[in-house]
Protein backbone atom coordinates (compact mmCIF):
# COMPACT_ATOMS: atom_id res chain seq x y z
CA UNK A 1 0.00 0.00 0.00
CA UNK A 2 2.42 2.12 1.18
CA UNK A 3 4.53 1.62 -2.37
CA UNK A 4 1.38 2.75 -4.22
CA UNK A 5 1.27 6.11 -2.20
CA UNK A 6 4.52 6.69 -2.59
CA UNK A 7 4.82 5.98 -6.26
CA UNK A 8 1.55 8.04 -6.61
CA UNK A 9 2.65 11.10 -5.11
CA UNK A 10 6.00 11.12 -7.33
CA UNK A 11 3.89 10.91 -10.29
CA UNK A 12 1.84 13.65 -8.99
CA UNK A 13 4.21 15.79 -8.40
CA UNK A 14 5.88 15.07 -12.02
CA UNK A 15 2.44 15.96 -13.14
CA UNK A 16 2.68 19.01 -11.82
CA UNK A 17 6.09 20.33 -12.60
CA UNK A 18 5.77 19.61 -16.52
CA UNK A 19 2.36 21.42 -16.46
CA UNK A 20 4.26 24.74 -14.62
CA UNK A 21 7.13 24.21 -16.74
CA UNK A 22 4.79 24.17 -19.66
CA UNK A 23 3.15 27.19 -19.19
CA UNK A 24 6.66 29.70 -18.65
CA UNK A 25 8.72 27.69 -20.97
CA UNK A 26 6.59 25.38 -23.36
CA UNK A 27 9.27 24.21 -25.55
CA UNK A 28 12.00 23.83 -22.31
CA UNK A 29 10.61 21.04 -20.54
CA UNK A 30 10.63 18.98 -23.59
CA UNK A 31 13.92 19.75 -25.21
CA UNK A 32 15.21 18.87 -21.20
CA UNK A 33 13.36 15.71 -21.68
CA UNK A 34 15.09 15.31 -25.23
CA UNK A 35 18.05 15.83 -23.57
CA UNK A 36 17.95 13.39 -20.97
CA UNK A 37 16.95 10.88 -23.39
CA UNK A 38 20.09 11.18 -25.24
CA UNK A 39 22.35 11.05 -22.82
CA UNK A 40 20.47 7.68 -21.39
CA UNK A 41 21.35 6.42 -24.82
CA UNK A 42 24.37 7.25 -24.77
CA UNK A 43 23.50 9.31 -28.17
CA UNK A 44 24.54 12.74 -26.86
CA UNK A 45 24.45 15.17 -30.10
CA UNK A 46 26.33 18.32 -30.29
CA UNK A 47 23.92 21.47 -31.54
CA UNK A 48 24.30 22.11 -34.72
CA UNK A 49 25.80 25.73 -35.73
CA UNK A 50 26.38 27.13 -39.18
CA UNK A 51 29.86 29.17 -38.98
CA UNK A 52 30.08 32.87 -39.16
CA UNK A 53 30.30 34.00 -43.05
CA UNK A 54 29.72 30.54 -44.53
CA UNK A 55 26.61 31.30 -46.39
CA UNK A 56 26.84 33.08 -49.29
CA UNK A 57 23.95 35.62 -50.28
CA UNK A 58 22.55 37.92 -53.19
CA UNK A 59 20.10 40.13 -53.08
CA UNK A 60 16.50 40.16 -54.62
CA UNK A 61 14.76 43.65 -54.22
CA UNK A 62 17.16 43.94 -50.86
CA UNK A 63 16.14 40.45 -49.85
CA UNK A 64 19.24 38.35 -49.24
CA UNK A 65 19.01 34.96 -51.32
CA UNK A 66 21.27 31.95 -50.58
CA UNK A 67 23.63 30.84 -53.16
CA UNK A 68 24.01 27.28 -53.32
CA UNK A 69 27.09 25.34 -55.20
CA UNK A 70 31.07 25.45 -55.10
CA UNK A 71 32.08 29.31 -55.67
CA UNK A 72 34.88 29.77 -58.60
CA UNK A 73 37.38 32.31 -58.75
CA UNK A 74 39.29 33.73 -61.73
CA UNK A 75 42.48 32.04 -62.25
CA UNK A 76 41.10 28.79 -62.20
CA UNK A 77 40.12 26.30 -64.43
CA UNK A 78 36.72 26.25 -65.46
CA UNK A 79 34.12 23.44 -64.57
CA UNK A 80 33.27 21.49 -66.76
CA UNK A 81 28.86 21.02 -66.86
CA UNK A 82 26.52 20.23 -69.35
CA UNK A 83 23.34 21.64 -69.91
CA UNK A 84 20.14 21.25 -72.22
CA UNK A 85 20.50 23.17 -75.49
CA UNK A 86 17.14 24.55 -77.52
CA UNK A 87 17.06 21.32 -79.26
CA UNK A 88 17.25 19.32 -75.86
CA UNK A 89 20.49 18.18 -76.85
CA UNK A 90 23.29 17.99 -74.46
CA UNK A 91 25.75 20.86 -74.54
CA UNK A 92 29.07 21.35 -72.48
CA UNK A 93 31.75 24.04 -71.67
CA UNK A 94 34.45 21.53 -73.37
CA UNK A 95 32.45 21.54 -76.38
CA UNK A 96 33.77 24.73 -76.71
CA UNK A 97 37.68 24.12 -76.11
CA UNK A 98 39.76 26.47 -77.77
CA UNK A 99 37.19 29.02 -77.79
CA UNK A 100 36.99 31.79 -75.37
CA UNK A 101 33.57 31.47 -73.69
CA UNK A 102 31.26 34.26 -71.92
CA UNK A 103 28.83 32.54 -70.00
CA UNK A 104 25.99 34.43 -68.44
CA UNK A 105 23.45 33.26 -66.18
CA UNK A 106 20.22 35.01 -65.52
CA UNK A 107 17.44 34.03 -64.03
CA UNK A 108 14.58 33.94 -66.33
CA UNK A 109 14.51 35.24 -70.13
CA UNK A 110 10.89 36.15 -69.37
CA UNK A 111 11.92 39.27 -67.32
CA UNK A 112 12.82 42.81 -68.51
CA UNK A 113 16.14 42.84 -67.41
CA UNK A 114 17.21 39.38 -69.00
CA UNK A 115 15.66 40.24 -71.55
CA UNK A 116 17.72 43.66 -72.07
CA UNK A 117 20.56 41.77 -71.04
CA UNK A 118 21.00 39.20 -73.89
CA UNK A 119 19.82 41.49 -76.07
CA UNK A 120 22.63 43.40 -75.63
CA UNK A 121 24.98 40.62 -75.54
CA UNK A 122 23.68 39.12 -78.75
CA UNK A 123 24.16 42.56 -80.38
CA UNK A 124 27.97 42.75 -78.65
CA UNK A 125 28.47 39.49 -80.27
CA UNK A 126 29.36 40.41 -83.57
CA UNK A 127 32.15 42.38 -82.75
CA UNK A 128 33.53 39.88 -80.66
CA UNK A 129 34.31 37.33 -83.97
CA UNK A 130 33.94 33.87 -84.32
CA UNK A 131 36.74 32.68 -81.35
CA UNK A 132 34.47 33.94 -78.87
CA UNK A 133 31.23 31.88 -77.77
CA UNK A 134 28.22 33.33 -75.38
CA UNK A 135 25.99 30.66 -73.59
CA UNK A 136 23.22 32.73 -71.58
CA UNK A 137 22.32 30.05 -69.18
CA UNK A 138 19.06 30.14 -67.43
CA UNK A 139 16.62 27.82 -65.58
CA UNK A 140 13.62 28.22 -68.16
CA UNK A 141 12.67 25.14 -70.48
CA UNK A 142 14.48 25.09 -73.65
CA UNK A 143 11.46 25.11 -75.18
CA UNK A 144 10.73 28.58 -73.99
CA UNK A 145 14.38 30.04 -74.43
CA UNK A 146 13.89 28.72 -78.10
CA UNK A 147 10.51 30.71 -78.42
CA UNK A 148 11.70 33.84 -76.50
CA UNK A 149 15.01 33.82 -78.70
CA UNK A 150 12.81 33.21 -82.32
CA UNK A 151 10.24 36.68 -81.38
CA UNK A 152 13.52 38.51 -80.14
CA UNK A 153 15.54 37.75 -83.09
CA UNK A 154 18.48 36.56 -81.20
CA UNK A 155 20.84 34.58 -82.96
CA UNK A 156 24.29 35.06 -82.12
CA UNK A 157 24.16 34.00 -78.39
CA UNK A 158 23.45 30.48 -77.17
CA UNK A 159 20.81 29.48 -74.95
CA UNK A 160 21.05 26.75 -72.81
CA UNK A 161 18.87 25.36 -69.68
CA UNK A 162 20.31 24.10 -66.44
CA UNK A 163 16.80 23.38 -65.31
CA UNK A 164 16.80 19.30 -64.97
CA UNK A 165 19.67 19.40 -62.69
CA UNK A 166 21.00 23.01 -61.78
CA UNK A 167 24.53 21.48 -62.92
CA UNK A 168 25.74 24.73 -64.15
CA UNK A 169 24.29 26.68 -60.83
CA UNK A 170 26.16 24.21 -58.50
CA UNK A 171 29.51 24.00 -60.42
CA UNK A 172 29.73 27.47 -60.55
CA UNK A 173 28.03 28.84 -56.98
CA UNK A 174 25.14 30.51 -58.59
CA UNK A 175 22.16 28.48 -57.52
CA UNK A 176 19.34 30.22 -55.39
CA UNK A 177 18.28 27.85 -52.71
CA UNK A 178 15.14 29.86 -51.91
CA UNK A 179 13.81 30.35 -55.73
CA UNK A 180 15.88 27.45 -57.57
CA UNK A 181 16.99 30.07 -60.10
CA UNK A 182 20.60 30.92 -61.75
CA UNK A 183 22.07 34.43 -59.99
CA UNK A 184 23.01 37.02 -62.20
CA UNK A 185 26.66 36.61 -63.12
CA UNK A 186 28.99 36.30 -65.93
CA UNK A 187 31.85 34.00 -66.33
CA UNK A 188 34.72 34.53 -69.09
CA UNK A 189 37.06 31.59 -69.95
CA UNK A 190 40.11 31.65 -72.38
CA UNK A 191 41.11 29.37 -74.96
CA UNK A 192 42.37 27.30 -72.14
CA UNK A 193 40.06 26.67 -70.26
CA UNK A 194 40.95 29.40 -67.27
CA UNK A 195 38.41 31.81 -65.78
CA UNK A 196 39.98 35.05 -66.21
CA UNK A 197 36.92 37.25 -65.25
CA UNK A 198 33.98 36.96 -63.37
CA UNK A 199 31.16 39.11 -61.94
CA UNK A 200 28.35 38.06 -59.18
CA UNK A 201 25.62 40.88 -59.18
CA UNK A 202 25.13 41.96 -56.27
CA UNK A 203 21.36 42.98 -56.37
CA UNK A 204 20.19 40.58 -59.85
CA UNK A 205 17.77 43.16 -60.52
CA UNK A 206 20.69 44.83 -62.07
CA UNK A 207 22.58 44.50 -64.84
CA UNK A 208 26.30 43.38 -65.09
CA UNK A 209 29.03 45.36 -66.21
CA UNK A 210 28.72 45.10 -69.69
CA UNK A 211 31.96 46.80 -70.91
CA UNK A 212 34.02 44.76 -68.14
CA UNK A 213 33.13 41.54 -69.83
CA UNK A 214 33.60 42.50 -73.14
CA UNK A 215 36.78 43.72 -72.65
CA UNK A 216 38.06 40.59 -70.89
CA UNK A 217 36.80 38.28 -73.29
CA UNK A 218 39.18 40.64 -76.04
CA UNK A 219 42.05 40.28 -74.20
CA UNK A 220 41.77 36.50 -74.11
CA UNK A 221 41.56 36.27 -77.51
Amino acid sequence: MWMRIAVGTVLGAMASYLMVSSQVNPSGWLMAAEATSRQASGKEEKPMTTPAGSARTVKFKGNPLTLMGTSVEVGQMAPDFAALGNDLGQVRLSDYKGKVVLLVAVPSLDTPVCDTETRRFNQEAASLGEDVAILTLSMDLPFAQSRWCGAAGVERVKTLSDHREGAFGLAYGVLIRELRLLSRSVFVVDRKGKIVYKEEVSEITNEPNYQAALEAARKAL
